[in-house]
């Protein structure tokens, strides 16, 4: 039985390493992401994803899909500035970058946000809004879209995977290590150097950018 990563893609064969998949410890982990052993699916069985009916093109949009909060604007501008980069279109991803810290600085602080409410808001997000995302870009053959909700669907189960193992472990979790972003995808890495390569988009380690001034333990 082989046994594959949602994150990188590793593949546990049983064969290969002798020892069964539900033998392994809890506490083990993806060698290349550190993705937990509970994430990983059969990879003859790999999990069902839900289809999502594509909109009307008549539908009329809410209002709330019309106007972005000035944290959404923030991120937007920064994707963008991050695609140009990518493009070695320096001059632009630089005026996007500056217009995403525009928007942050005028982005309200959210304050009392517990880390259950935030890794409801992730489960919402894989539960139904890739899925939903995926089925829409689909129907537009909207191959850039679909690119863009495979990495950040890989991510954002990262992401869960994180918080779940930081409500489980406290600070201890991130002790005597660093914290890296790969600043193409957004993938989040916990250890003390950057993967040889991010597992989510292949770009190579120097393109991961260590978090300073985290809260001490």
């Amino acid at each position: 039985m082989r046994y594959v990563c949602p994150i990188c893609g590793y593949i546990y064969d049983e064969g290969a390493e002798g020892v069964p998949f539900d033998a392994l410890p809890d506490s083990w982990s993806c060698p290349l992401c550190g993705a937990p052993k509970l994430m990983f699916e059969p990879e003859a069985a790999p999990a069902p994803v839900a289809a999502a009916a594509a909109a009307p093109a008549d539908l009329a949009l809410d209002e709330d899909m019309r106007q972005l909060s000035a944290g959404a604007l923030s991120a937007l501008c920064s994707n963008l500035a991050r695609g140009c980069e990518k493009q070695y279109k320096a001059e632009e991803a630089a005026l996007f970058a500056q217009i995403a810290d525009f928007f942050a600085a005028a982005a309200p602080r959210q304050t009392g946000v517990s880390l259950e409410e935030l890794s409801a808001l992730l489960r919402e997000d894989l539960d139904a809004g890739y899925p939903a995302l995926r089925a829409a870009a689909a129907a537009e053959g909207d191959r850039g879209a679909l690119r863009v909700c495979v990495w950040g669907e890989k991510v954002t189960n990262m992401l869960y995977a994180l918080l779940g193992r930081y409500q489980r472990e406290g600070e201890a979790f991130l002790q005597n290590t660093q914290v890296w972003v790969c600043t193409v995808c957004g993938f989040i890495y916990i250890g003390d150097a950057p993967p040889d390569i991010c597992p989510v988009c292949k770009v190579p380690a120097w393109k991961f950018d260590k978090i300073e001034g985290r809260r001490p333990a």
